[in-house]
């Protein structure tokens, strides 16, 4: 662990070095107070700082007091070394933003031993923070198939969508959708189902790129985020992401089962002020025509179905699932 010193007497600064190096810490050397300041600035600054009291430029108390100030910063423990052994000095230091004290002259082991406790402290912290990632990251994602949930997927939509407006860059979105779905899960059970969606979800999202986004939409829909995407290129992503499902078997408890894929595209070479929601019935409606025209196919929105959209000047309505007017079921075949 890295370990900030700040002190201007040269024979201590010599000593709290050979001392913090000897214990196995990582020492960032600073003579005065603005040179400390400015290492703790750092993105890689140290968690751990011992500083003089009283330094040339800014003392050490100065600085408690600045980096107690600063907002989204990992956690720095501050311990100030002080030749000032009043109690209304230690209060002082301590109300300052100091976590802990050592006088002048130091005793090796007090100083060792506050270290430590410093160091657990940061650790725990630590652990803390990744506990919290963690968790933020399992309230983002679906459950099923480990991909970002509707909530997460349309607020990375409208971030993308924000991102692409204000730098005048193309941008395309997918909805797919998994072929017959229902009759899968009234055929061959959920479990069957959660099986197909599982594996559907990991082959697409082979497909992705680094700076792409994929997310379970509802039920069996996917939902894809493709920035600088324009028409062509969101045709052919769509395209890879149909290819990778295409009748290729996927196991589940009923045995194998090959399914297909239907995809709906917008691709805009400039959105102007267009809404997340008005991309989504778009590329919903184009989906619907792919689910129309047999499925397993891409169909790509045209201009006129994005103006109708952006211009209000057609009637929302929900379009029949063609799941449902159709009995066709996928054959399961034998495991090899």
């Amino acid at each position: 662990m890295k370990v900030l010193i700040a002190e201007d007497d040269s024979i201590s600064r010599r000593m709290l070095e050979a001392f913090l190096v000897k214990w196995g810490y990582e020492v960032l050397v600073a003579t005065e107070g603005e040179e400390a300041w400015g290492i703790l600035q750092a993105n890689d600054a140290p968690r751990l700082a011992v500083l003089d009291w009283m330094m040339p430029g800014r003392d050490g108390i100065d600085i408690c007091r600045s980096v107690r100030q600063r907002k989204g910063r990992p956690y720095v423990y501050i311990l100030l070394l002080t030749a000032r052994g009043q109690k209304q000095d230690i209060v002082e230091g301590l109300e300052a933003g100091a976590d802990d004290y050592v006088t002048k002259p130091f005793d090796p082991y007090e100083l060792r031993a506050r270290l430590r406790a410093g160091r657990r402290i940061v650790e725990l912290q630590e652990q803390l923070l990744q506990a919290r990632e963690a968790l933020r990251d399992q309230a983002s994602r679906d459950p099923l198939t480990d991909l970002w949930n509707h909530g997460t997927i349309l607020a990375i939509l409208r971030k993308e969508i924000a991102r692409a407006s204000r730098t005048h860059t193309p941008f395309a979105i997918a909805m797919a959708d998994v072929d017959r779905f229902k009759a899968i899960n009234d055929t061959y059970g959920h479990p069957a189902g959660d099986a197909v969606l599982r594996e559907a979800a990991r082959r697409l999202r082979g497909a992705m790129r680094t700076y792409d986004s994929l997310g379970r939409y509802g039920g069996d829909e996917f939902l894809a985020v493709v920035p600088g995407c324009d028409p062509a290129a969101a045709a052919r992503f769509a395209e890879s992401f149909r290819a990778r499902i295409d009748r290729k078997a996927i196991e589940t408890p009923e045995g194998l089962i090959t399914v297909t894929l239907s995809l709906g595209v917008v691709a805009l070479e400039d959105l102007r002020e267009v809404k997340s929601e008005t991309l989504i019935r778009v590329a919903d409606a184009a989906l619907y025509r792919a689910k129309i025209a047999g499925r397993n196919r891409v169909a790509l929105a045209t201009h006129q179905d994005i103006e109708r959209e952006v211009s209000k000047h057609i009637q929302e309505c929900e379009p029949l699932d063609p799941d449902i007017l159709l009995t066709d079921l996928p054959t399961p075949q034998p495991p090899i």
